[in-house]
């Protein structure tokens, strides 16, 4: 009888431990908002159920080349990310960013399922402007933003020309089992990833994938970036920098420039 009540209890625990997906564990908001030293930033917000969506459209001071929508990690907010986006703004590229349901400006509480759908939604929303629709169109995922930035990718391959992670996270699951070594073979068989970009990446198909990581990253290893790319099909690259966690642009700004240019004329 005790043996049965354990079992169920324990049965009870794993049920309740993957469907809530520890979305609490993965999110990080904050609302302080970091100065923009960009001057050509407008704001547009998205009204999505209950809540408010902020975004941030950042354009050069000469003609875009292309629009990047770039997804910001788990940390922080927008404003957090605005030295990476000034960087590819400098180099004439036009950068929209969200920030998700409970970040910044943003209204609610981050989830796996609806960070999906806001970054879906700004996606949608923002290409069918003018200035969007003329341009060509790249996903920038940084950190968790590797996760929706895949699969946005996956929905919409004919309208970009390419896709960039860095310092992504295989999956959910495996980020989970990093940090819960101790629960790593339980989180691989029991944590349902609702969408992961080691799996989304199977679907891109012809789409140019740059994949950066840094080898000194202590937040997300960098294996969990060689997972995804093991698992995307050509045309791709690996691009391994120094550095610590999606700084990428800090220390190799110029190369990764120079990748999406050639991105660009491949297209």
């Amino acid at each position: 009888m005790k043996a049965k009540l354990l079992l169920l209890i324990l049965l009870a625990v794993k049920i309740t431990f993957v469907n809530a997906q520890m979305d609490d564990k993965f999110y990080f908001p904050k609302k302080d908002i970091r100065l923009n030293e960009w001057k050509n930033t407008t704001e547009l917000n998205f009204n999505v159920e209950k809540d408010t969506i902020n975004t941030v459209f950042l354009k050069p001071e000469q003609k875009p080349k292309a629009t990047i929508f770039l997804f910001h990690g788990a940390g922080g907010n927008i404003s957090y990310y605005y030295p990476i986006a000034i960087r590819l703004v400098k180099a004439d590229f036009q950068v929209v960013m969200v920030d998700f349901r409970g970040y910044g400006k943003s209204t609610g509480v981050p989830t796996h399922k609806n960070i999906a759908e806001d970054g879906k939604l700004v996606f949608d929303e923002y290409s069918k402007m003018p200035e969007i629709k003329k341009l060509p169109i790249i996903i920038y995922g940084l950190s968790i933003g590797t996760q929706i930035a895949t699969h946005i990718a996956k929905e919409n391959q004919n309208k970009i020309k390419g896709l960039i992670l860095e310092g992504g996270m295989s999956s959910f699951g495996d980020i989970a089992g990093f940090y819960a070594p101790q629960y790593k073979d339980f989180l691989e068989k029991s944590f349902v990833n609702p969408y992961s970009s080691k799996e989304d990446i199977k679907s891109i198909n012809k789409v140019p994938k740059l994949i950066i990581h840094s080898s000194e990253d202590k937040e997300v290893p960098i294996e969990q970036s060689k997972v995804v790319f093991n698992n995307a099909s050509e045309p791709k690259e690996f691009m391994e920098v120094k550095g610590e966690h999606m700084q990428g642009t800090a220390s190799e700004g110029p190369k990764i420039i120079e990748k999406i240019n050639y991105m660009l004329k491949k297209n």
